[in-house]
């Protein structure tokens, strides 16, 4: 795991922008692919082509762009966590009508507002685990890989992730085979232990995906008692733990967002209430909503929640969930604060959340220019 020591380091929260044709590609595969390597032959030159554009802008620690998890929308608010159906077992499609992804207080509070909002994948059920899960996305996670490491080849990169989804958030899908809760959530940590170690054994970054800490907060109506759902989280917090148990935590880190919808978030948890949670799990960074502005305050949070020794924090000092492009001495100051409780040392230049389908492509790419620029100026604020 890398720290600023020379200049604050910059990154993004994983999704980025796909071309048109990778959407396409997307849509016209099953969910169930049979031929993961064709994937990766199709893909192969995109991944390229995204790894080049985040060197180009001057980005520090890089990704594939999330191009192995299909998207079939140019809103798809559901990939980061649907592209594990294929790769697990055990599961059958719900019958259900397709329930809404985005919070359900906050909802019943704007209706209108909902009502107008793009809740991306809402013509997809939800699958029910109905049989043992086991992991079977070998060559699908190998592609993934393999796409990458081509894709960087000798190129000098100071880091380079991918993500895949936390056993937290995968939980919420409903179980129907296991005895019980803990019992559920630990054979998906197993299941999902294999692609988080074929990861980092391959020696990438693993960054786990776990926006459930935060927002399963709003999905519980009525609200429920704060003791109750501290538990409900260090259920998922051990269950984690345990999917990255043989992982060294410096090459893990750790994504908690409130969701990707445009909508109000009145009622999101604050951070404050899950910090303690969020800092044990076992790794090396720990990334946050920072430019949100509901969120933008909480870094003062860190004043009072010490960041472990050799921890790193990732603030979100751009957001993907305004089309205004933040300036770059507003992303320098979000940054500046946050070296103020935490240490420059400790503090990598990051985003609230993928910025791919959560905003318009141009915009996207400039949102990254402006996350540069303002850690080129935070930078020379804080080494001057």
């Amino acid at each position: 795991m890398k720290f600023s020591t020379e200049r604050i380091l910059t990154t993004h929260a994983g999704s980025l922008p796909r071309p048109d044709e990778v959407i396409e590609f997307g849509r016209s595969r099953p969910d169930r692919p049979t031929d993961p390597l064709g994937w990766s032959k199709e893909m192969g030159s995109w991944v390229t082509d995204v790894v080049g554009r985040q060197r180009d802008i001057g980005v520090d620690i890089i990704n594939d762009g999330e191009y192995g998890k299909a998207t079939r929308n140019p809103v798809d608010y559901g990939a980061w966590s649907g592209y594990a159906w294929e790769r697990l077992s055990g599961w059958e499609q719900s019958p259900e009508p397709p329930r809404p992804q985005t919070s359900l207080r906050d909802r019943k509070r704007f209706p209108g507002v909902f009502s107008e909002l793009s809740t991306g994948r809402a013509g997809i059920a939800p699958p029910i685990f109905t049989s043992a899960i086991s992991y079977r996305g070998q060559e699908a996670i190998r592609a993934d890989i393999e796409n990458l490491k081509n894709a960087l080849g000798g190129t000098n990169t100071e880091e380079a992730f991918i993500s895949a989804v936390s056993v937290g958030s995968f939980a919420r899908l409903q179980n129907r085979f296991y005895k019980d809760d803990r019992e559920y959530l630990f054979a998906l940590a197993d299941a999902m232990h294999e692609e988080y170690k074929a990861i980092t054994d391959a020696g990438f970054i693993l960054q786990l995906d776990e926006p459930g800490f935060a927002t399963m907060w709003d999905m519980f109506d009525p609200e429920p008692a704060m003791e109750d759902y501290r538990r409900h989280v260090m259920h998922r917090v051990d269950a984690i733990n345990h999917a990255i148990r043989d992982i060294p935590p410096e090459q893990v880190r750790f994504h908690v967002c409130w969701g990707s919808w445009h909508g109000p978030h009145s009622s999101d948890i604050p951070l404050r209430d899950i910090a303690d949670m969020v800092l044990q799990i076992n790794a090396g960074a720990y990334s946050v909503e920072a430019g949100n502005v509901r969120h933008e305050h909480e870094w003062r949070v860190w004043k009072d929640i010490k960041l472990p020794a050799g921890k790193v924090v990732i603030p979100g000092v751009v957001s993907h969930a305004t089309n205004v492009l933040e300036h770059p001495q507003v992303v320098a100051d979000r940054i500046v604060r946050y070296a103020s409780v935490v240490g420059r040392e400790n503090v990598i230049a990051g985003t609230d959340c993928g910025l791919g389908g959560c905003v318009h492509a141009e915009l996207a790419w400039a949102k990254l220019g402006s996350l540069v620029e303002g850690a080129r100026l935070a930078s020379k604020e804080l080494w001057s």
